[in-house]
């Protein structure tokens, strides 16, 4: 039994640097989804995402897979800027998934724009050797 644990405990040192590694790709990630958004390009945003994605907005229908949640993030540049994403929490959820806690913040376009700020919550899954958000929900803090 103790030899079983020794491996185990092994495994999990040897995990935790590689999985810093995928948290940093992570959050280059996230970097290349606000430089997208706050520029517009929804068809980037949706191409980092799973091809039957789900976003779950807040007071809204379910939105699933990369055409719908291109359509739906297009909508969404068009009424916010500014958007700025931190990790708070990455937890590998096994060697191909994550789970990602965050805070969000965007500014309205209408004038005088006025900041909104939330969290989120989403899930990354490894396609290939890319990672793609498969599930992104999220609400604000008022």
């Amino acid at each position: 039994m103790w030899r079983f644990l020794m491996v185990v405990g092994w495994l999990t040192l040897g995990a935790a640097p590689a999985f810093a590694q995928e948290r940093a790709t992570i959050e280059k990630l996230n970097d290349s989804w606000t430089a997208a958004f706050n520029k517009g390009d929804a068809a980037a945003v949706a191409a980092l995402y799973t091809e039957d994605a789900y976003v779950l907005p807040p007071g809204s229908e379910i939105v699933k897979g990369r055409a719908a949640i291109e359509a739906f993030w297009r909508q969404a540049a068009q009424q916010m800027s500014d958007a700025k994403l931190t990790t708070v929490d990455l937890m590998p959820l096994g060697p191909g998934a994550a789970r990602e806690i965050g805070t969000v913040s965007l500014k309205t376009k209408s004038g005088p724009p006025q900041e909104v700020v939330g969290k989120y919550a989403v899930v990354w899954l490894k396609v290939g050797s890319d990672w793609k958000l498969e599930t992104d929900i999220w609400n604000t803090n008022k």
